[in-house]
């Protein structure tokens, strides 16, 4: 007879194998300790075994799985009144949502779960959910209310006496009061936690509170003081790479505001040169995408002033390069890319209008700033540069625009606002760069790769869609259009999969998925086509189906994107017994990016008509990562995502229609675009049903550069 006692063992040993730093040994022990508490019954344990499988999961990046795993243990601790268990939860849930980039969400969990701790008399707890909340406001900007959450902190740290917690906050609230110009509040914070540090000797601590002093120097002009501060940071041993980083980032400032522009140009390269080594060194290949965000400011800094000197073209190389190595690190998009010192960074490598030429479009480039965005516009003959606003002006913006999309109202009949705006912003200014009827690859940065420039409103006497001006389409890098292949020609054979039988109640059957199946494979011969259905379609019949073989491979399913680690995007298929490849029966309906990756192809257009096949998340700097980028990276030529979930009644049509401009002789794009204006135009239908952008606009074609 098995003990229950048992359980509580192996929960001790994961418990100690976190502490010792061992997190996929806890991570077993941790899932071996749920399994025996669901074989007993023992609620209590499986709960802290769901708590405890959150905690490891945000150890080691996997936010989407701390997150379930999180809202499992919330769940279960509320029904069984364990109310303490419910506020850890709570918190994890919150540090996932942060990591998954709403701030909004994880400041209101951080909030309730201090809000508990305190109502359970449990400071310790209190103080570490009020810091989060305050790390959040100040990761956003709101600075006051970081101070007052800051605040609070310090008068729960010297309650319970801890020493470690009085410096933390004190060196935190003299972060936030540089933030603010409140140098002497900054001064005064500093001089409480320099005899406490003394006291310690934690040199982490010591060059902490240096390089606050520093940035204090600096922002009184005393720059003498502020660049021996700074370089003592920058070469001291004990220095953290984000010490360093921050250290090098603050001495190119400070030299760009002494007019001192070549030492400011060579510090800012210094910097990267430091964070593209340090990220060379992570071990784990999916936290090298987050980890861009260490360094989205300095390259926003050092755009800034290559634009201000004038060598736009040099900015434009230095934004690429950000892109492109972070695509090529984390996805392995561009195999040898240049380093910092080589191509990527001086001007008349890319050659940019070679680039369009190639591609025979006007290609938009964007970079979403801090303080000012910019868009290049690129012809085969020149290249202009604009300023555009801030980025969060633009993201507000495209983000209430995305939510009137899949709103119930036609954007153009309702003289949507946020349509007109967006188009006046980000396309307007290179408007006479642009061909009527002509080509656009667009290169999205940020949020900007979550919308389709199609659904964007032209104002004029006749206000459309620009969707009828310019064939448009998307793609990451010029790097990575620089270095495309030549596309294959013909026909070819089509690889269809789809119609999958539900693994689950979270991917419910594609109602209209046989019917979208029908429509599409009755563009090809019975010898062109091969066919994988119901309990077929699964992930082991296309790993093994030689998919290099086909010209058109169409996935009818569901797809789901990683919002933290891209190769964990997947399209979902039906489960398969086949347990040949690395996962277990578990997530066996499951074809993920990482595996799409490593199998070659030659196919002239991919297709994901399932929602979210592009991906939802946009890492600082490189645009759209997901199924999408992985297909591309495994030699397709062109790629249809979603960005939003498509409609069961139009997209039968609409795939209908672009196989129909295929075996027509269009291009992918324009297959695509022509049968996004049959609907647009009420093509088909008597009440013309499918005219919203809602039903057209979701599908996005990827390109790897190539005109065909």
């Amino acid at each position: 007879m098995v003990e229950p006692a048992c359980g509580g063992v192996i929960r001790a040993r994961g418990i100690l194998a976190t502490e010792g730093g061992q997190f996929g040994d806890a991570r077993s022990l941790f899932l071996r300790s749920l399994y025996f508490a669901r074989s007993v019954g023992d609620e209590w344990l499986e709960t802290t075994a769901l708590l405890n499988l959150g905690f490891i999961s945000l150890q080691q990046d996997d936010n989407d799985g701390a997150m379930e795993w999180s809202r499992r243990a919330y769940r279960d601790a509320k029904e069984m009144g364990a109310d303490d268990l419910a506020e850890r939860a709570s918190g994890n849930l919150g540090w996932a949502y942060f990591k998954l980039g709403d701030g909004e969400r994880a400041r209101e969990v951080f909030v309730e779960a201090e809000r508990d701790a305190a109502g359970f008399g449990n400071i310790r707890d209190e103080l570490r959910w009020l810091t989060a909340a305050a790390f959040v406001n100040q990761d956003v900007g709101d600075f006051s209310r970081a101070s007052e959450s800051y605040s609070k902190a310090l008068g729960l740290a010297k309650q319970i006496g801890s020493k470690e917690d009085i410096i933390n906050s004190l060196e935190d609230l003299a972060h936030v009061s540089i933030e603010e110009q409140k140098l002497d509040e900054a001064e005064s914070y500093l001089g409480q936690v320099d005899p406490l540090i003394r006291a310690n000797g934690n040199r982490l601590d010591a060059l902490d509170v240096m390089l606050a002093k520093g940035r204090i120097a600096a922002a009184r002009r005393q720059d003498a003081n502020a660049e021996g501060l700074f370089r003592a940071v920058e070469g001291d041993p004990a220095s953290q790479i984000t010490m360093r980083l921050g250290a090098e980032h603050e001495l190119a400032r400070l030299f760009e505001a002494e007019g001192r522009v070549e030492d400011a140009r060579a510090e800012y390269v210094t910097a990267l040169g430091t964070f593209e080594s340090a990220r060379a060194e992570i071990k784990n290949e999916a936290s090298k995408l987050p980890y861009f965000a260490n360094a989205t400011p300095i390259y926003d800094d050092y755009i800034r002033l290559l634009v201000a000197q004038g060598k736009s073209e040099e900015a434009l190389a230095a934004a690429d390069q950000s892109r492109a190595r972070t695509l090529e690190q984390g996805l392995g998009l561009v195999a040898g890319g240049a380093s910092l010192q080589g191509s990527g960074l001086k001007p008349g490598v890319l050659r940019p209008g070679a680039i369009a030429a190639r591609a025979g479009a006007t290609l938009l480039f964007y970079w979403l700033g801090e303080k000012q965005s910019w868009l290049w516009a690129i012809t085969p003959r020149k290249t202009m540069v604009f300023p555009l606003p801030a980025k969060a002006e633009i993201a507000r913006v495209a983000e209430r625009y995305k939510q009137e999309l899949l709103g119930p109202e036609d954007p153009l009949r309702a003289r949507n606002e946020d349509g007109r705006a967006l188009y006046r912003m980000l396309v307007a200014p290179a408007k006479e760069l642009i061909a009527p009827g002509g080509r656009v690859v667009v290169l999205c940065d940020g949020v900007l790769s979550e919308l389709n420039f199609e659904t964007l409103l032209v104002d004029g006497a006749a206000p459309h869609y620009w969707i009828e001006d310019a064939d448009v389409v998307s793609a990451p890098s010029l790097l990575m259009l620089a270095s495309s292949k030549p596309a294959n020609g013909g026909g070819g054979k089509l690889l269809l999969v789809g119609d999958a039988v539900s693994p689950g109640p979270e991917y419910p059957e594609l109602r209209n998925a046989s019917v979208e199946m029908r429509e599409i494979e009755k563009h090809f011969g019975p010898a062109e086509a091969t066919v994988f259905a119901r309990g077929k379609a699964n992930a082991a019949a296309y790993l093994g189906s030689e998919p290099r073989r086909f010209s058109y491979i169409d996935f009818v399913a569901h797809g789901v994107a990683s919002r933290t680690d891209p190769l964990d995007s997947a399209i979902i298929l039906s489960r398969t017994s086949n347990l040949s490849r690395t996962q277990g029966a578990e997530d066996s309906f499951k074809l993920y990016a990482r595996e799409i990756m490593q199998h070659p192809i030659d196919a002239r257009l991919v297709t994901i008509a399932a929602c979210y096949g592009g991906g939802t998340r946009s890492y600082a700097g490189e645009g759209l990562v997901g199924l999408s980028w992985a297909f591309l990276r495994a030699g397709a030529h062109n790629v249809i995502g979603a960005l939003w979930e498509v409609g069961d009644e139009s997209a039968p049509r609409l795939m209908d229609g672009l196989y129909e401009g295929l075996q027509d002789g269009l291009p992918p794009s324009a297959a695509l675009r022509q049968a996004k204006l049959k609907l647009l135009r009420g093509a088909g239908t008597e009440s013309g049903e499918f005219r919203r952008p809602f039903f057209w606009g979701s599908f996005q074609l990827y390109t790897a550069g190539n005109r065909e």
